[in-house]
């Protein structure tokens, strides 16, 4: 017998193609096989649907859409979304298209029941929007709302003191601003502090008719608050504000913005004022971590000056033209102050005695005395308006000095609108700040391509700004194109830059000629021209 032959897995493998013998077409599909104890089981197709999903995940899906339309639209998919939705809507913004007013509040708060934050703004508001919400909706308002913790009402000319006052039924309210109030006086003001014991948090924007301090005499000695912020109330003074008494222990966020002309002097006088004797504020500020000051004279050792000195946790500074201020403030605020992180200084020149000198108030001491005394200072803004390139004296900072501060500092953000006296060697110290991410520049006339190539070698530099920036070229943002470093560019109204030179200079260019960016006109534009004789 002949040795049988192992047979190759290919019918044509090991033979010559003219010996292959033709034979039938051979099928890839195998044959079916009955197997009787083998029993086969065919896997189920899913189909999810939104409706299979869990109601956490749903809910963390619906709180990831902020649009209030979109939000709208997802609700109708289904009623399980609905009530989903209903459950988790915490806050709406309404306005002139609350038509009509009050039934249409009550509705959202009925369908609504765990909204807890609430803006009505009526901004551009005009007689053929339909009627505002007055007091009596108010009330219908207020009772059904009772998880209400924040409030806003901006431009609600129809709602007065005794509205105002439904608000004792809101016992959760921690927050509430009021903006434009035209219809609110200290009265109706008073009634929400006593009626609501939560309020930690207070916002009064151009109120004009709320003056007298009972509501803040009362908030200072029973109140929690923890926030307030005056702006532009004209019967409301800086010496009205040290009423606010042991208050001041509790308060973290203080900001006070007068309306007063920046060359008046002071409309009223401190009763408590004795002279030489500062220490006859009896208060102290020892929470206070946020304080921004704006536009309003302070008198020798009298009103809210005094809070620089005894805020021991200070953070965060804001000093926008505060007349009257001088390097003896400073100091003082610096030895007080090791914590603080960020400072803002916006300051314009003034006449100083007799010999027609104009002059900034802070000089190169107050620098020397932040350098000395704040080793957390992180974030300096520096603002100077009014002040031109014929008067350089008119800025008593040098670059001496500001060079200095940012070598002892942990300067990361460093902010110059109107420096004058920052030139090419100035940016040529920058390249040795080791902790410098963000330089913006506005206004700084001196500086020129021979400084800009100098941003290059700073270490940590991400996003530097250039605005009104006019000896700055194509040369001179030619070497961050090359760097190739940058997170952020902005370019903004300068005339010698084009945008071809700018674009891969950073991650996200953003790039302006035509027109000025909000930020110069809030912190140039609308200055006036100083007299001089």
């Amino acid at each position: 017998m002949m040795p049988l032959r192992a047979r190759s897995a290919s019918p044509t493998f090991g033979r010559s193609p003219s010996t292959t013998a033709p034979g039938p077409p051979i099928s890839t599909t195998q044959p079916f096989i009955h197997l009787p104890n083998l029993e086969t089981t065919q896997q189920p197709q899913h189909h999810f649907t939104l409706e299979d999903l869990l109601e956490a995940l749903l809910a963390e899906i619906i709180k990831r859409i902020t649009r209030t339309s979109d939000l709208n639209s997802f609700s109708l998919v289904s009623k399980r979304l609905y009530t989903i939705e209903v459950d988790q809507r915490s806050d709406i913004h309404v306005g002139c298209g609350l038509c009509p007013a009050t039934e249409a509040l009550v509705s959202l708060c009925t369908r609504f029941p765990n909204m807890w934050k609430v803006e009505i703004d009526y901004s551009g508001w005009a007689p053929g929007d339909g009627n505002q919400l007055d007091s009596q909706g108010f009330l219908e308002f207020s009772s059904r709302c009772p998880s209400l913790t924040d409030l806003t009402l901006s431009f609600c000319l129809h709602i007065h003191d005794s509205g105002l006052s439904y608000l004792a039924y809101c016992k959760k309210l921690t927050s509430l601003r009021l903006n434009s109030a035209r219809k609110i006086t200290s009265c109706g003001l008073l009634s929400v502090v006593v009626g609501c014991k939560s309020l930690c948090a207070l916002h009064l924007v151009d109120c004009d008719k709320i003056g007298s301090t009972e509501w803040l005499e009362y908030l200072g000695w029973n109140g929690i608050l923890e926030e307030l912020v005056v702006k532009n109330c004209d019967e409301i003074s800086q010496y009205n504000l040290l009423k606010f008494g042991p208050g001041w222990m509790k308060l973290k966020k203080f900001e006070f913005r007068s309306d007063e002309c920046l060359w008046d002097n002071p409309d009223g006088h401190d009763l408590s004022y004795v002279a030489h004797n500062p220490s006859r504020y009896d208060f102290c500020c020892e929470s206070l971590k946020d304080l921004s000051l704006t536009r309003f004279t302070a008198g020798p050792e009298v009103g809210l000056r005094n809070l620089l000195g005894q805020c021991n946790a200070l953070e965060k500074l804001c000093l926008e033209y505060v007349h009257g201020l001088n390097d003896n403030d400073m100091i003082a605020l610096s030895q007080s102050c090791n914590n603080l992180r960020s400072i803002s200084l916006w300051l314009l020149p003034l006449l100083h005695g007799d010999d027609d000198n104009w002059m900034t108030s802070f000089t190169d001491n107050s620098l020397k005395a932040l350098a000395l005394n704040c080793p957390m200072l992180e974030a300096v803004e520096l603002t100077f308006g009014g002040c031109e390139p014929p008067y350089p004296s008119e800025i008593a900072f040098t670059q001496k000095g500001l060079v200095a501060l940012i070598k002892s500092c942990p300067i990361r953000v460093l902010v110059l609108n109107g420096a004058e006296f920052f030139d090419d060697e100035g940016m040529k110290a920058l390249s040795f700040a080791p902790f410098l991410e963000t330089l913006e520049l506005m206004d700084c006339k001196a500086i020129t391509d021979v400084g800009m190539r100098f941003i290059v070698d700073i270490p940590r530099l991400s996003n530097p700004a250039l605005r009104w920036c006019e000896l700055v070229t194509d040369g001179g943002v030619a070497e961050l194109v090359h760097a190739q470093k940058l997170d952020s560019l902005s370019i903004e109204r300068c005339p010698c830059i084009s945008l071809e030179a700018v674009q891969g200079a950073a991650k996200s260019v953003h790039y302006s000629i035509k027109y000025v960016s909000r930020s110069l006109w809030g912190k140039r534009m609308w200055l006036p021209d100083l007299s001089r004789s």
